[in-house]
């Protein structure tokens, strides 16, 4: 047990030296956070970081924190947000815009010769990377590279490090960003700081995630007033917590790699964080060889054991989705749309059937005779008669002329005969 516990304070003991020398090395600020660490990585190795949406982070203790601003420069706002760092004595990692490095060089400078990384964040900033074709891509990145390098001039190169505007990620991005050997950020969580909403609200949100957490990468935007007012605060807060400050650079000929774990890239550690990680990792499309020579067979309804006299009957019916039944309705019974016999077809004779006409349907021969209506009785004869009387029955009268007109469509000359009834006295 005594043991264990040295153990335990030998390993303690180095990472607290090195806090509090950091802070004791910072000019005019006996108290500052400072810079606990330097965490040297190869992006040859580790090319994607972050668990808001790749497997792996950056391998950190338990309470250290990598601090990264975006969107930059952009005074006053991002002048002090530096000036905040370097009272501080922190170190952090920029991801700047190609087209604000133009317009404000100076300020970049100031970034790198305060001891910061320099990364970059594409030319101007399009939410639309996961869409855009290789050249595209090409054109952005290169270009933001390079209008950064411009600004630097002399004094220093950029690192290769590349965060996706909007962490719109997309396989041809990462693949493209690999190949040149530039590591692709995330982030572990964010502050939410690009939604304008105030300074203790930021404030609130990251110490929050990074308290679920326990370590990890922070997204900020030193573009953002709410994030320069606030960040005094949340270093002295992270002071109080006794959280780390731990600053990233890039490994070089002159300067090797830290030497770590591969389960110390894991958020937690150990098969435990791979678990838990495994449901922010991208999936991976199958790729199916579609020449000619290894092209499976389709399948046949016979595949399925389905007779063939009912593959042969053409298309299922499928009924329509019925809608809701009202109170006091009574459902149809169902339709039997599975197993059907199949067409059947029935050889006919060349000769067409006869059209049916009006004699068959028992109506007599009257192409000459209209029905005309009955001489009407006067209406005080019509009193008189009893109620039980039937009236007098129609007569036909032999028309001059037949109305072409009015001659029935296939029984030419046929006349429709109404059903005449017996009249009745309208008054009892």
């Amino acid at each position: 047990m005594r043991f264990a516990i040295a153990v335990v304070c030998a390993l303690a003991v180095p990472a607290l030296g090195s806090s509090v020398a950091a802070a004791a090395n910072c000019p005019g600020n006996p108290d500052a956070l400072g810079t606990s660490r330097t965490l040297v990585i190869d992006p040859a190795e580790h090319q994607l970081l972050g668990t808001m949406q790749y497997r792996e982070t950056l391998p950190l203790n338990d309470k250290e924190v990598v601090i990264t601003f975006d969107d930059g420069p952009l005074p006053p706002y991002s002048n002090r947000v530096l000036e905040t760092l370097n009272a501080e004595c922190v170190k952090a990692t920029y991801f700047i815009v190609g087209r604000m490095a133009k317009a404000y060089p100076e300020t970049v400078r100031r970034i790198y010769a305060a001891g910061h990384s320099v990364g970059t964040h594409s030319q101007n900033h399009p939410f639309t990377f996961a869409r855009m074709g290789e050249a595209a891509i090409q054109t952005e990145v290169e270009a933001g590279i390079a209008s950064t390098n411009t600004a630097l001039g002399d004094i220093g190169q950029v690192a290769p490090f590349f965060r996706i505007p909007g962490l719109a990620r997309a396989n041809a991005v990462e693949k493209y960003l690999s190949d040149r050997n530039i590591m692709t950020w995330s982030a572990d969580f964010p502050a939410d700081d690009w939604r304008h909403i105030g300074g203790p609200e930021v404030m609130k949100r990251a110490l929050e995630r990074l308290e679920a957490k326990g370590k990890g990468i922070l997204l900020l935007h030193d573009i953002q007033p709410a994030t320069a007012l606030m960040l005094p605060e949340l270093l002295k807060e992270l002071k109080a917590r006794g959280y780390k400050i731990v600053h990233v650079v890039a490994a070089t000929p002159n300067l090797p790699k830290t030497a770590t774990l591969p389960e110390q890239w894991l958020l937690r550690g150990g098969v435990q964080a791979e678990a838990r990680t495994a449901k922010l990792t991208w999936p991976t499309p199958q790729t199916v060889d579609l020449r000619p020579g290894v092209l499976l067979p389709a399948p046949n309804p016979n595949s399925f054991g389905v007779d063939p006299a009912f593959a042969e009957a053409g298309p299922v019916y499928i009924p329509p989705a019925r809608a809701r039944m009202r109170r006091g309705e009574i459902p149809l019974p169902p339709l039997q749309t599975w197993p059907r016999s199949a067409a059947q077809t029935h050889d006919l004779p060349a000769a067409t059937l006869p059209v049916p006409g009006l004699r068959n349907l028992g109506v007599p021969d009257v192409e000459k005779a209209v029905l005309t209506s009955p001489t009407p009785a006067p209406m005080k004869a019509a009193m008189a008669t009893d109620s039980t009387q039937q009236a007098a029955p129609a007569t036909l009268r032999v028309p001059q002329r037949i109305n072409p007109a009015l001659r029935i469509p296939g029984a030419p000359g046929q006349w429709p005969v109404p059903e005449v009834r017996p009249r009745h006295s309208l008054m009892p």
